[in-house]
């Protein structure tokens, strides 16, 4: 069994050697999004179907945070060739933010965004453009929050500085 896993190794290694010498990267990098993307998943348990690891990659898989709503991962999944329903999207991404791996971030009440980066931090809404970004974290500070009512616990708080043009 262990000099199988040797011969892989090898051989793997030729490969990349070759792909190098060949001036190929794409072969690299899809391996690279693909573990990426698979281990992503796997930190929070979230079965690797083929709809959500094809997602995922587009998320996660450059290994870059990013902010989207379904309807632009939607067209980038199309753009990619992948088939995905808009319907499949909400859903993976509901499953991604329940799981953790994402925050969604309400904008007008009917607009939401989906946050990979899951720490703590401030958002810029542009509403000339419609973009979300992140805000610098330290520009923020509460010295206090609202005490919750009985029985309950503040889980988050999303805090989104809304900009327009002068």
């Amino acid at each position: 069994m262990y000099g199988c896993d040797m011969d892989v190794s090898k051989a793997i290694e030729k490969l990349i050697k070759w792909a190098h010498t060949e001036n190929i990267t794409e072969v690299t990098m899809t391996t690279t999004a693909e573990n990426r993307s698979i281990d992503w998943l796997n930190s929070a348990n979230v079965r690797p179907t083929r709809q959500r690891l094809a997602l995922a990659q587009l998320l996660v898989g450059d290994g870059e945070n990013r902010h989207v709503c379904a309807e632009s991962l939607h067209e980038a999944a199309s753009t990619q060739e992948m088939s995905v329903s808009l319907a499949t999207v909400y859903n993976t991404l509901r499953v991604f933010c329940g799981a953790g791996l994402m925050h969604e971030i309400r904008v007008d009440g009917h607009k939401s965004y989906f946050d990979t980066r899951v720490d703590d931090h401030p958002h810029f809404y542009w509403e000339d453009t419609g973009e979300l970004t992140d805000a610098p974290k330290e520009s923020v500070r509460f010295d206090t929050l609202p005490q919750a009512p009985d029985g309950f616990q503040v889980s988050r708080v999303d805090v989104v500085v809304r900009l327009k043009n002068k």
